[in-house]
């Protein structure tokens, strides 16, 4: 979480910085409004400003989208009147912290901005499943294209990703392609030149050059424009890119994850995504199940969901009880993780006595849970889980790495360079186990060849 202090913060910078320092944000300052569009454009980045309201807050917005440059703005101040907080929302202002600041308050900020402090909770064997997978090609350079249903967990997986990787310690930006107008989206991307189109009054760099030498992941890409598919597609092929307006390329180094809440593989049959680009991110496909079908970690979030809201909320920590552990097994949960943190955020400030109790777990509105899934749902979902681990349970190490290496290189059609990179390994060392393989007379995909019995579409 980068964060952009705009201003001294009515002599509460000091304070500001440590409390967001020690929230594990990476603070940055400057005095004037200038200033902080000039950092933002020289692709130094931010993931929040917080902008003293003593400044012109409107003024610094509208330069921001002016120039097509999306960073969200929460204004701070002293002894703030009503009607000039007020104001500052209307400009477009995120929020408004009053000053001296409050660390509760400022971390809840920062957290509603950002999902990188999340911590990877998976005690369901269909989701170790996929940590294990998620291990397995962290180091290597392979795009990555993580799959799942909305609130399943997707930009938590690419962050998981970036933080076991070689680029761990370079940066991690996101973009939201369904987020951002699509009038705006190249800019956000691959930045702008000065003059290029009314308002860029200054070159801009955008995402790509942002993220170089780090990780770049484009969250929600079926989302993106046909049109623009293309300009990607090449940026990822060529590891350059063109500003808008520019005259010449730009190299890059960065590693792309990308997630989708959408079947690609139907986007490609209507003609709204692009095949050619799908294959491109599509290296290694992290596919989340929904957390109806993770029993395991319903409980394992939920514990740590409502360990989270009983800190935050200075609240004593209690315990889920076994009958409200029932409940929540019981729902389909269709909005996934972020429905049941939702969920028990309620329930941690409506639970009463020594534990959080079935009648604290409550819809939005504080009226009975509803919805919950039929026991015959329940049941597959526990049946699923109980297939996955019966499919790794009982095997030896060995076996379990061969189904590995054969099902990557089966996914890199025979591409023995390629599987190595995905697993991590040396190719003499993949070559060396595929002899084994071979010699014990397991059938070896061959270079653009799918293993026997499986279709190459």
């Amino acid at each position: 979480m980068r964060v952009l202090i705009v201003g001294s913060l009515g002599g509460q910078l000091h304070t500001a910085t440590k409390i967001a320092i020690d929230r594990g944000a990476k603070v940055s300052q400057v005095d004037t409004i200038e200033q902080a569009t000039a950092h933002l454009r020289a692709g130094r980045g931010a993931d929040l400003l917080m902008v003293d309201l003593s400044l012109d807050v409107q003024s610094l917005i509208d330069a921001n989208e002016r120039e097509r440059i999306t960073v969200p703005v929460v204004a701070c101040g002293v002894n703030v009147r009503p009607e000039a907080a007020a104001a500052a929302i209307r400009a477009g202002a995120k929020e408004f912290i009053p000053l001296p600041p409050d660390a509760d308050l400022i971390a809840a900020v920062l957290e509603a901005v950002a999902d990188d402090e999340r911590p990877m909770i998976a005690r369901d064997p269909s989701m170790q499943t996929v940590i294990e997978l998620a291990d397995r090609i962290s180091g290597s350079e392979a795009s990555v294209l993580i799959t799942g249903e909305s609130g399943a967990g997707k930009e938590v997986m690419a962050r998981y990703v970036h933080s076991k990787s070689k680029r761990s310690d370079k940066p991690f930006v996101s973009v939201n392609c369904a987020a951002i107008p699509e009038n705006l989206l190249e800019s956000e991307l691959f930045g702008h030149e000065k003059g290029a189109f009314t308002g860029a009054i200054a070159r801009r760099v955008g995402k790509f050059e942002e993220a170089d030498g780090g990780t770049l992941l484009l969250d929600e890409i079926s989302e993106m424009d046909v049109r623009l598919q293309a300009k990607l597609l090449r940026a990822i092929q060529e590891r350059e890119i063109d500003r808008v307006g520019g005259t010449k390329p730009v190299k890059v180094n960065i590693r792309i994850l990308a997630t989708s809440n959408r079947d690609l593989r139907k986007a490609v049959a209507d003609g709204s995504f692009r095949e050619d680009l799908l294959f491109r991110l599509n290296v290694v496909n992290l596919a989340l199940p929904p957390l109806r079908e993770r029993p395991a970690d319903i409980l394992a979030l939920a514990e740590h969901f409502a360990r989270k809201y009983a800190a935050a909320n200075q609240i004593d920590d209690r315990p889920i009880s076994d009958a409200a552990q029932t409940q929540l097994l019981a729902r389909e949960w269709t909005g996934n993780v972020r429905e049941l943190e939702n969920a028990m955020h309620r329930a941690v400030l409506l639970a009463s006595g020594r534990e959080i109790g079935p009648d604290a777990i409550r819809m939005p509105d504080g009226s009975a849970f509803t919805g919950g899934a039929s026991s015959t749902v329940t049941r597959h979902a526990a049946d699923a889980a109980d297939a996955v681990q019966r499919a790794v349970v009982g095997k030896t190490v060995a076996e379990v790495e061969q189904d590995l290496i054969l099902d990557t290189l089966d996914h890199c059609l025979g591409n023995r360079t390629h599987a190595a990179n995905i697993l991590g390994i040396s190719i003499r060392t993949l070559r060396n186990k595929l002899k084994l393989y071979a010699d014990q007379g397991v059938d070896i995909p061959q270079p653009n060849q799918p293993a026997p019995g499986i279709s190459a579409a």
